[in-house]
Order: C-alpha cells, then structure tokens, then sequence
C-alpha cells in the first residue's frame, strides 16, 4: 500500500451527466468511502426556474492511494459519471 506524501493534495473531479437518475447512488458510494472526503463541493447551474441535470463534485481526499482508486472505481462504475483525478505535491 503506497501512502501518499505529507503535503499532497488529492482532488477528484466527478460529473454527473443526469443528476435526477445518479444522485442516490453517488451519496451510496460517496457514504461507503466517506471517511477519506475531507472536502466536498458540488456545483450545478441554477436559477429560479431551471435547475442543470449536470453537476460537478469536487471531493478533497485523504488516506492511502489504494482507497482513493477505490473511490474512483466506484464512482466510474455509474452509468452517466466521468471522474477525474488530480494531485498537487509540494
């Protein structure tokens, strides 16, 4: 198991192409690997009367490299979520 390095910043990108049909099963991977989001930032277009079927989560993450791909396998596995990973080290 590789550990990330002290100061590494782990950000993963997830978008939901159809918010109303993959909401739930996100939250269920999301809960299932909660203990590793340190962050969590959803954003979707909205307004008074239209709310986007697309939004984008920006989840912060902590722990092993082996739980982050985890995630990322989850995540991928749901019809309709591109996910995405970035790592900052200083």
């Amino acid at each position: 198991m590789k550990k990330r390095r002290h100061g590494d910043h782990t950000i993963v990108g997830v978008h939901i192409t159809d918010r109303v049909n993959h909401a739930g099963e996100v939250q269920r991977v999301l809960t299932l690997h909660g203990c590793q989001i340190k962050t969590r930032l959803g954003l979707h277009e909205v307004s008074e009367d239209f709310c986007s079927p697309e939004g984008i989560l920006l989840l912060e993450v902590v722990g092993r490299s082996k739980e982050t791909t985890a995630l990322i396998r989850d995540l991928s596995r749901i019809q309709g979520v591109e996910v995405q990973k970035m790592v900052f080290s200083h």
